[in-house]
């Protein structure tokens, strides 16, 4: 029975997890490195995230410097950038690539906001399967008498209180998304 909730703790873990790093790479005006995690580089025929070719720094508040540690794949990164879904026309100045983030719209933050209270959701949403699936596991171990009534009525208890604490955990880091977007 542990097995089964570590299990299902691990799994809505995942789900907290990953929506984080969604979070971390929507840009709220100020400039942050991990806009750039899902960028690749088409680098000798093989797919390379930038933060393996390059340093990338935040030199201003809303200037993102890379530097390439090799200066034939400047071109390429920019390229990649271009293709990428962030939003931002690269500057290329021969030997480093500057991203000046513009200051948000109140549109654009609202949009922003949008969003964030979708992938929220989402992550819910997986964070309430989990304990579904878990509570059928349950039931079927009543079934076959691997457990007793009493136990599956307490191992319920706890995935439901896993599950409001990940629920919970997932508003507060939706609030706190939605203050940074929103503070100009």
């Amino acid at each position: 029975m542990k097995e089964v909730i570590n299990s299902a703790k691990e799994k809505m873990n995942k789900s907290f997890n990953a929506l984080n790093n969604e979070f971390a790479a929507i840009r709220a005006g100020r400039a942050n490195p991990a806009v750039l995690d899902k960028v690749m580089v088409d680098y000798y025929g093989a797919p390379t995230p930038v933060n393996q070719m390059a340093a990338i720094s935040v030199s201003e508040a809303r200037i993102l410097v890379i530097q390439p540690w090799d200066k034939s794949s400047l071109k390429l990164i920019e390229k990649a950038i271009l293709a990428s879904d962030v939003g931002i026309t690269p500057t290329n100045d021969g030997s480093a690539i500057r991203l000046v983030f513009p200051q948000l719209t109140e549109e654009r933050r609202k949009e922003l906001c949008k969003t964030i209270k979708k992938y929220g959701e989402e992550c819910k949403v997986t964070v309430r399967s989990v304990r579904r699936d878990t509570i059928e596991k349950f039931k079927t171990m009543k079934k076959n008498s691997e457990i007793t009534e009493d136990d599956m009525k307490n191992c319920e208890k706890k995935v439901q209180e896993l599950t409001d604490k990940f629920c919970d955990d997932v508003d507060k880091a939706v609030a706190a998304k939605e203050k940074e977007i929103m503070t100009v």
